[in-house]
């Protein structure tokens, strides 16, 4: 008999984002390791990440072989958190709707957003079947250090409520950093079991990223490609260490995200010169800036919440073979010092600390075959997808 599997997600391609190349590639590995017998429904929404890009047109519905995937279209984007909560509810609405009187073998919801892995709960109540949460971010964690007092403590309850609602409910809950366990640990006793899925490196990014052309430039091209939002904090430290770095160095920024326009008013604040703002761009136009690029710039904003997380951007960023400069503190300098080589550390929001990591670093490529084998995503979502399956099966007997 065929098993049927909900997915819900909030982002799934054509949009970019770490969240969507992550159900992407977990719908191929449950295709994979199902033997035929699976039929998978995904409920997301239509491409909505950036608002400064024009997304691939993308079908409402669309049907390929075993997988139907269903886009809700969401409101007009607005300013502020009130418009990010009305295209939510007008996204848990439409998915409550289709998924009204359904019968699934599973509900998975892959959710950086607490609220996804609510409605989840939600749906997979309704229509009891078992549950799987795909944890991305500690929602409750993260919004008492960004909210700065301005969500009030009865709102924050409410959230944690909904947090333990959704993750007493679950058959199995995955986090994908090891540094969310003792929170979850903390929050719901040692014996819960949480598995470790991480994020990993796609196969778009096992490629040469040797430069196309000698280098002649004795300025180094120092790239960041990715989200520009409060978890970043790229306006704390960019436009500082560019101005340090001038003539000895250039800043490329490849993206979008809430705070760019802070980011950009910091830049011309300080008359800064050496700092190239791009818009997103595919996986493909990615991969040809890195190739290009002499160092890789990743940054997490001081923030204890973000001491947890393994950015997904670093998997990609190891591929590649560069020189990394991380400002990291937490979990994510620990992977990092244990993990990949010719990576220099230093603290979040610290420029000081930055040009001294930035002469730490060797030129030219990395061998890091090892840390590709590890964290090849095939072999990750293979035993992510064997264990959804487990799960399934377990709530049909």
């Amino acid at each position: 008999m065929t098993r049927r599997i909900l997915l819900l997600t909030y982002y799934f391609p054509p949009d970019l984002s770490a969240g969507s190349f992550r159900a992407t590639s977990l719908v191929k590995a449950l295709l994979e390791e199902s033997g035929g017998d699976l039929e998978i429904e995904v409920i997301t929404t239509m491409p909505n990440r950036y608002n400064s890009v024009v997304s691939e047109r993308a079908a409402q519905r669309e049907v390929n072989g075993e997988t139907t995937i269903t886009r809700i279209a969401l409101p007009p984007p607005g300013s502020g958190r009130l418009s990010q909560v009305k295209r939510f509810m007008g996204f848990a609405r439409a998915a409550a709707r289709l998924a009204k009187a359904q019968k699934y073998d599973l509900v998975v919801a892959t959710s950086s957003r607490l609220m996804t892995a609510v409605l989840g709960t939600y749906i997979a109540r309704k229509s009891r079947s078992p549950l799987y949460l795909d944890i991305r971010d500690i929602f409750v964690e993260t919004m008492l250090t960004l909210s700065k007092g301005k969500i009030s403590g009865q709102l924050l309850r409410v959230f944690g409520l909904l947090e333990r609602w959704a993750v007493r409910s679950a058959d199995g809950v995955n986090v994908v950093s090891g540094g969310f366990v003792p929170y979850f640990q903390e929050r719901y006793g040692q014996d819960i079991r949480l598995d470790v899925f991480t994020n990993g490196v796609d196969e778009s990014f096992l490629a040469d990223f040797a430069p196309l052309k000698a280098k002649t430039d004795p300025v180094l091209d120092i790239v960041y490609a990715g989200n520009i939002g409060d978890g970043q904090g790229l306006d704390l430290i960019i436009p500082e260490l560019a101005m340090r770095t001038v003539g000895k160095a250039r800043f490329r920024v490849v993206g979008d995200g809430g705070r760019i326009d802070a980011l950009k008013s910091a830049l011309q604040a300080k008359g800064v010169s050496n700092v190239i703002l791009l818009p997103p761009v595919a996986r493909a136009e990615v991969i040809d800036i890195y190739r290009d690029a002499d160092i890789l710039f990743l940054h997490l904003n001081d923030i204890a919440a973000f001491e947890r997380v393994i950015p997904s951007k670093l998997f990609e960023y190891a591929a590649t073979g560069k020189p990394i400069l991380a400002g990291v503190s937490g979990f994510s300098a620990k992977f990092i010092a244990e993990e990949i080589g010719n990576a220099a550390l230093f603290n979040p929001c610290d420029v000081e600390g930055g040009l001294k990591a930035l002469e730490q670093l060797q030129p030219g490529t990395t061998n890091r075959q090892a840390f590709l084998d590890k964290y090849d995503r095939r072999a990750i979502m293979s035993r992510m997808a064997k264990r959804l399956l487990e799960v399934s099966a377990r709530g049909r007997s």
